[in-house]
Order: structure tokens, then C-alpha cells, then sequence
């Protein structure tokens, strides 16, 4: 088989994957659902795509990674019961990762979520719970005194990770975290859900990491943030106060092809490249992501797109 014939067939798996994927109300009921939140990086809103958030739901139980602006709104819209939320991790303490951490419990809670949430992530999440329960109290205890609703405060536990391993288990997933690298952050981390059917790993940003292989080792779906390189100049220029963007981007994130050769390493069935950056570039096509990670990755390549089930 010719060079150009095996491109365009690994570029029409890849589509075809895409084409594929179930909506959320067709999607078997026992099965652990994996939809993307928000695919697109970076902090600045875009009228294209929300920025990196992503849910795993067992059960009918909602464990959320990252949270990043409108995840509650985006929930919604993929029909995920905000009172359904029971765990939120954290990858790092960016804001296209965390600006509505508080808010998705805010909003959780004012659509009639009542029973425990436990919050994991890097410092300071406990202390960024406390001032955000702070800054919002007026409105909180006023609902509490004129709506009969539950404290929300005692609801949510927080837990501050600084390293890799276990994080949780129950009777439907256990939780492992691994450090990556993501300068200048020291605390960012990749997740990895194991449930009864299946095994998902949430890589976080993240450059090329050692530990991160070692998490995704032989699992079936890796969800890894992509960077296209040659498109980080246009980029920057969209942001003339940041001088030192460019390197920050090219030092702490992984190009769309080693994003394959990750995939490769760990001997994964599927990857899913997500945290798009750029977010918005029309110059750059999704069959441009799957040939560029396809040229080390053999297995079943996606380009994610918001509200889109796996």
C-alpha cells in the first residue's frame, strides 16, 4: 500500500470515528459515557468551542475533569443532571481548566443538588472552595433562609493532590493520578478512570511525559491535548500583551505528532485529541490533526469536538 493511500486511510478512520460516536441520548444506558465538554485551549472565550472540560458518567453518577468556563451550561446541553455531580477534578490551576470550579457548584447546588461532591486537585483548590463560598455567602444564605434550601458548604469536601497514585475508588471507578509536565505549573496532573467496562485517561496539559505513557499504558480511550505548532504565531499574535506566550506554548504542551507517538508508546485503542491549540484556526482541518498523529499512531485517531460522546 502507497504512502498517500495509507494517509487517506487513516485519515477516514479517524472521520469516521468522529462520524460515529453516539449522541448522549442514544447512548447505551449500563455504559460508562465519556463526553467532551469543551475541546477548545487556552483562556480566551471563543464563539467556536467552550474551553477544556470533560465528563465521565457511571451509573448516572457525573465525575467531571476540569471546568472550565460554561461547564455547567455545557453539562446541560449534553444532558448531564447537574444534581447528579458527585466528583470534580482538577488537572491544574489554569484558568481555561478552573474558572467555574466554584460556579459548577454554585449552579449544581441551585438546580437542586443535595447530596456530597468531593472536589481533588492541585493546591490551592481548598482554599480557592473556602474564598469562593466567601465571595458568594450573600447569595447562598440567602437562599438558604428564603428558598428552604440545604447548606452548601458542608456538601463539598476538598482534597489537595501533590502527587501521583490512587486518588479514590468506589463501587464504579477507581481514580490514579500521575504528574506531568506543564511548566512553569509543578502540580499538574493526568487522570485515569477505570470502571467496569472500559478505561479512560484525561492527559491534562501536559509536554511529552514519561509518567503520562506509564497512566495510559494499554487503555482504551486517551484524551490528550494537541498543540499544532506551526500555527502558534498566528496565535500569539492575537495576544500582544503576553511576550512570552510563544514559549510558554511550545514548552509545556505536546505537538499533534507526539501526541501519536504518546499513543503509540502506551498501546492505546483510541485517541481523542482535544484541548485544541489553536482553538479556532480555519487553516487548520480535522484530516490535518489525524494524518499529523497517524504518522506514529496506528489505532483509532478522533479529533474532539464540544458535547461530543466516546
Amino acid at each position: 500500500m502507497n504512502r498517500a493511500r495509507r494517509a487517506f486511510l487513516t485519515g477516514a478512520l479517524g472521520v469516521c470515528a468522529s462520524a460515529l460516536i453516539p449522541s448522549p441520548v442514544s447512548a447505551q444506558k449500563n455504559r460508562t459515557r465519556l463526553i467532551l465538554l469543551g475541546t477548545g485551549g487556552g483562556p480566551r472565550p471563543r464563539k467556536a468551542t467552550a474551553a477544556s472540560a470533560q465528563v465521565i458518567v457511571s451509573d448516572g453518577v457525573a465525575y467531571v475533569v476540569d471546568c472550565g468556563d460554561g461547564v455547567a451550561r455545557q453539562l446541560v446541553s449534553a444532558g448531564v443532571s447537574l444534581i447528579n455531580l458527585r466528583h470534580v477534578f482538577l488537572t491544574h490551576q489554569h484558568s481555561d481548566h478552573n474558572a467555574d470550579y466554584g460556579n459548577l457548584l454554585l449552579l449544581a447546588w441551585s438546580a437542586g443538588l443535595n447530596s456530597r461532591v468531593d472536589t481533588w486537585g492541585p493546591p490551592p483548590i481548598v482554599q480557592m472552595t473556602r474564598q469562593f463560598f466567601d465571595l458568594n455567602a450573600f447569595d447562598i444564605n440567602t437562599r438558604i433562609a428564603d428558598e428552604g434550601r440545604v447548606p452548601l458548604m458542608p456538601l463539598v469536601h476538598a482534597h489537595e493532590l501533590t502527587a501521583g497514585g490512587v486518588v479514590m475508588q468506589d463501587d464504579r471507578i477507581k481514580v490514579t493520578t500521575a504528574l506531568v509536565d506543564h511548566p512553569p505549573i509543578e502540580h499538574a496532573f493526568a487522570y485515569r478512570f477505570d470502571t467496569a467496562d472500559r478505561s479512560i485517561v484525561i492527559s491534562g496539559d501536559t509536554a511529552v511525559s514519561k509518567n503520562l505513557i506509564a497512566l495510559a499504558k494499554d487503555a482504551d480511550v486517551l484524551v490528550h491535548e494537541a498543540l499544532w505548532v506551526p500555527a502558534v504565531d498566528r496565535l500569539v499574535a492575537k495576544v500582544p500583551n503576553a511576550t512570552t506566550l510563544k514559549q510558554h506554548i511550545i514548552n509545556s504542551h505536546t505537538s499533534a505528532e507526539d501526541c501519536g507517538r504518546v499513543a503509540a508508546a502506551a498501546g492505546v485503542k483510541t485517541l481523542v485529541l482535544s484541548h485544541l491549540v489553536p482553538p479556532d484556526d480555519p487553516a487548520i482541518t480535522h484530516q490535518m490533526w489525524i494524518e499529523a498523529a497517524g504518522k506514529h499512531f496506528k489505532g483509532t485517531i478522533v479529533v474532539g469536538t464540544d458535547l461530543m460522546e466516546l
